[in-house]
Formats: structure tokens, C-alpha cells, sequence
């Protein structure tokens, strides 16, 4: 593991695997996890591919500051540019991003700064926010679904509820109950720390409303991949899926398994990995 510091001094943990003269592919987790949410994919890929996890701020061994604006999509931007600049030896990267770091990585293939340094993305559980606004004022049963699929959304923006919950005890049962409920095997118990629970709160209140309420029409011409698990409990299919308009070169795979996919079934996201790439770089792993 290495440390990279981001331009407002927080320092990332950064870990690499695999051949770094072959292809880069950068694994970006969501909440509440922290890089070893990749660990079973890496094993299947990193022969493949350079391999590039880290631990989002507020996550794992990276910093966790303080204040809101320290988790505004365009930090984690900045984040995502320091470990890029640190590992890509100036080529475009891959990316495979699970739920909150689907989030932050569809900013990225949607900022201008970004998108020439993205050769391909695959996103598993996690829509562009931008998108999902859009999607969300359509005032269709399926927006309405969603709503419903996101009220854990509503209930990280009341303050101090969710953190009170985190640490005396009872968050983590209904988070258990959920987990288990969205199939497969669960995190080990040292897999998420507290601060991973407590610190990724900010992701939401800093992101989600302004986005939602003021939503920007972001597109991008980076070859994406959604994958959309048929049973997520968190993301409905439709707001992952119907982006054309925003994303052209796109694909879609709706396939069997809850939100947990990376963890849950590590060989098949190696595989969408590796049929994506192979089809979008025009070279076979």
C-alpha cells in the first residue's frame, strides 16, 4: 500500500496488482465499504490487468476529514485525478465502480477534465446523481419505485439520527438485516470499521439533494457498461439502465444477484470486466 495526496492534503491509500505495464483498471468501492470490498475481484483479474484500489476519503486507511464540503463529488474528482496521475503512466484507464463509487465515477466519465483519460467504465449499483434527477422528476410508477428502494436516502439526512444508530447498535442490525436480505455472503467482521460507517454519511448530505433538486446534464462519450443486479434492494433497474441520452456507447446487463455483487460474485464481475474492455479496447484478456 502506498499513500497520494490530493490537492487539499488528504491522503488516499492506495493499493496496485498485477503487471504494471498491462492495461490499468481502477476499482472505485461505495459505502459503507472500503477497498476490500475488491479483494475477491483482484484475485481474479490481476493477471489480467494492472489493478489499482483505494480507499475512498473517509474510508479505510485514507484520512477521514472533517466538514461536509470535504465529501463534494468534485473533491472526490480531484481524489480520483492524484491517484491517476500517481499509477497510469499517462494512459487511459479502465474503471470498475460499485454504488457510491458508481456515483463518484459517473462524475468522472462526465467531466470534461476526466473523460479523455477513461478508456472504458463498468458501473455496478450506483446511477449517475445528475441522471437520477432527471429520471426522478419523470413522475412515473417506476420514479416512484425507486423512492421507495431509497428511503435509507431520507433517513442519512437527519441529523445525528443515522450516526446514533451507527454506534449504539441498532443501525447495524437493520443494516444486517438488509445486507443479508440482498443475498450472499455478508462482510467479514473486520471488514468495515465505524468510521467507515459514520464518515460516509457526508457522501450523501453533501451530494444527493442538490443534485436531485438542480440536476446538470452531464454526458459523455466513454464506452460504459451498467450492470444491474435483478435483485437490488437499494437501486431499481430502470434509473441505472435507461441513460442513452446521456451515455451512447453503452451497454446494458441485467443479471441474477443482489446489491453486493463485487463480494457476492466476484468471477462474474471479473467476467463483464474482461468482455467490456476486451470489446471496447479491441484487445482480448
Amino acid at each position: 500500500m502506498r499513500r497520494i495526496t490530493a490537492p487539499d492534503g488528504v491522503e488516499l491509500a492506495v493499493s496496485t496488482y498485477g503487471d504494471p505495464g498491462a492495461p490499468t483498471l481502477v476499482c472505485v468501492h461505495g459505502y459503507p465499504d472500503n477497498a476490500s470490498l475488491w479483494d475477491d475481484v483482484v484475485a481474479e483479474l490481476a493477471s489480467d490487468f494492472h489493478v489499482v484500489t483505494y480507499d475512498v476519503r473517509g474510508a479505510g486507511a485514507s484520512d477521514h476529514p472533517r466538514g461536509r464540503a470535504s465529501y463534494r463529488l468534485e473533491r472526490l474528482e480531484a481524489d480520483f485525478t492524484a491517484v491517476l496521475d500517481a499509477v497510469s503512466l499517462g494512459q487511459p484507464v479502465h474503471v470498475l465502480a460499485h454504488d457510491w463509487g458508481s456515483i463518484q465515477a459517473w462524475h468522472f466519465v462526465t467531466s470534461a477534465e476526466l473523460r479523455d483519460r477513461i478508456a472504458s467504465y463498468v458501473s455496478i449499483s450506483g446511477p449517475c446523481l445528475d441522471h437520477a434527477g432527471f429520471f426522478l422528476r419523470s413522475r412515473s410508477l417506476r420514479a416512484l419505485r425507486q423512492l421507495l428502494h431509497s428511503w435509507y436516502i431520507f433517513y442519512f439526512h437527519v441529523p445525528g439520527l443515522a450516526e446514533l444508530g451507527w454506534r449504539q447498535g441498532w443501525g447495524m442490525k437493520v443494516f444486517g438485516r438488509l445486507e443479508r436480505a440482498a443475498g450472499g455472503r455478508r462482510a467479514g467482521v473486520d471488514a468495515r470499521s465505524m468510521a467507515d460507517f459514520v464518515n460516509g454519511l457526508e457522501l450523501y448530505r453533501a451530494n444527493v439533494l442538490p443534485r436531485l433538486l438542480r440536476p446538470a446534464r452531464r454526458t459523455t462519450s466513454v464506452p460504459v457498461m451498467v450492470v444491474s443486479p435483478d435483485g437490488d434492494a437499494f437501486v431499481g433497474t430502470p434509473m441505472q439502465t435507461e441513460v442513452a441520452r446521456w451515455a451512447p456507447e453503452l451497454t446494458v446487463r441485467v443479471v441474477r444477484g443482489g446489491h453486493w455483487m463485487p463480494r457476492n460474485d466476484p468471477g462474474a464481475v471479473a467476467e463483464l470486466v474482461r468482455e467490456h474492455t476486451s470489446r471496447v479496447a479491441g484487445w482480448r484478456v
